[in-house]
């Protein structure tokens, strides 16, 4: 989808509401704060009974389930009105996906009535295959993988600009219309060189990156291609967690996806070069988003730190498994500092170029 249908979505994307709104979901307290009803619902649903272990999860409650037959499936609930619509966009997004190859996206499991998820009493969910591999976090990111992940990512947003899907425009805070807005954020971060490095790049984002996003493709991504969302599998990589997922700019995913892995201080994107190629190899940038890209990758970087501190400071005991991403993004970001827009738009059509598996 081109960018010419798009400027309504993001100027309503852009307002001072749907921050407010976007701002107020992931204020709430975690779902795993809820009453579990999670046995009584997978049987009443979905006509399943197993050994469940609830895991780490920032807003839904999200449950692993162990059936008898040896499957493993991951079942998740949430009993806020917001969620219905991610819960619609999610499975809605993941069964569309399903058929697609050069990838691997979980399957959503139908309940006994056929539905692609369910809503009892105030409560909703889902049901999906577990994906078996390694989160990219834990793997050694060799320029071959790294390769394979960009290249598998751009396939990824291939299929999404296929699917159809509802919600796209719901509140999400992580959408670049909100990020302008993220700096009444920054009283919460510790003073020193993260701090500043943060008002730079969020300056640079609002005056430059911002008002050219308009003019790229825009589409539904997934929107938080992490390494801790992105698993290396025997059968490719795969992409989980799709509860970020909105109408953004398609290079939005390659910005995320690349931000994560800057950590070489000898190189110029620090790494970064490699997942930027083999993505390249799949969907060749424009010219504005090469020119745009590092300013976006600095902007998302910023944007987990701000946020994640935010949140650290309302949910203090949760805070290691909000923050899990945020070491990463200070030290990423301060690779990319000294980058100016000449010299981050040369790196990525070096990079582009140059490397290959």
């Amino acid at each position: 989808m081109t960018a010419g249908c798009d400027h309504l979505p993001y100027a309503a994307a852009s307002t001072e509401a749907y921050f407010r709104a976007a701002a107020a979901i992931l204020a709430m307290r975690p779902g795993a704060s809820e009453p579990d009803m999670s046995a009584a619902l997978l049987k009443r649903h979905y006509g399943l009974t197993g050994s469940i272990a609830t895991l780490s999860s920032e807003v839904e409650r999200t449950i692993e389930v162990n059936l008898s037959d040896g499957r493993r499936l991951i079942l998740k609930t949430s009993a806020t009105a917001e969620a219905v619509d991610s819960f619609r966009f999610q499975t809605a997004a993941m069964a569309g996906l399903q058929g697609f190859t050069g990838f691997v996206a979980p399957e959503v499991l139908r309940t006994t009535s056929g539905a692609l998820m369910f809503e009892q009493e105030g409560t909703c969910g889902y049901l999906q295959t577990r994906i078996e591999g390694m989160p990219l976090h834990q793997a050694t990111p060799t320029p071959d993988l790294l390769f394979r992940t960009g290249s598998a990512l751009a396939r990824l947003d291939l299929a999404l600009e296929l699917v159809s899907v509802p919600a796209a425009h719901r509140p999400v805070l992580w959408h670049v219309g909100c990020w302008s807005r993220l700096m009444e954020l920054e009283h919460y971060l510790p003073s020193g060189s993260i701090a500043d490095s943060v008002r730079v790049a969020m300056a640079e984002y609002a005056e430059f990156v911002e008002p050219q996003l308009s003019d790229v493709a825009w589409q539904v991504t997934h929107n938080d291609p992490s390494p801790f969302n992105m698993m290396v599998t025997g059968q490719g990589m795969g992409f989980i967690d799709f509860g970020d997922g909105c109408w953004s700019p398609r290079i939005q995913d390659l910005a995320i996806a690349a931000s994560h892995v800057v950590g070489d201080s000898t190189l110029p994107l620090g790494g970064a070069e490699h997942l930027i190629a083999g993505y390249a190899s799949v969907i060749a940038l424009s010219a504005l988003e090469a020119k745009l890209l590092v300013g976006l990758m600095r902007a998302r970087q910023s944007a987990l730190i701000l946020v994640n501190y935010w949140r650290s400071h309302l949910f203090p005991a949760d805070a290691q498994y909000i923050k899990k991403n945020v070491a990463r993004a200070e030290h990423g970001l301060s690779i990319l500092a000294p980058l100016g827009v000449a010299s981050g738009e040369a790196a990525v059509l070096a990079a582009m170029s140059s490397f290959q598996p």
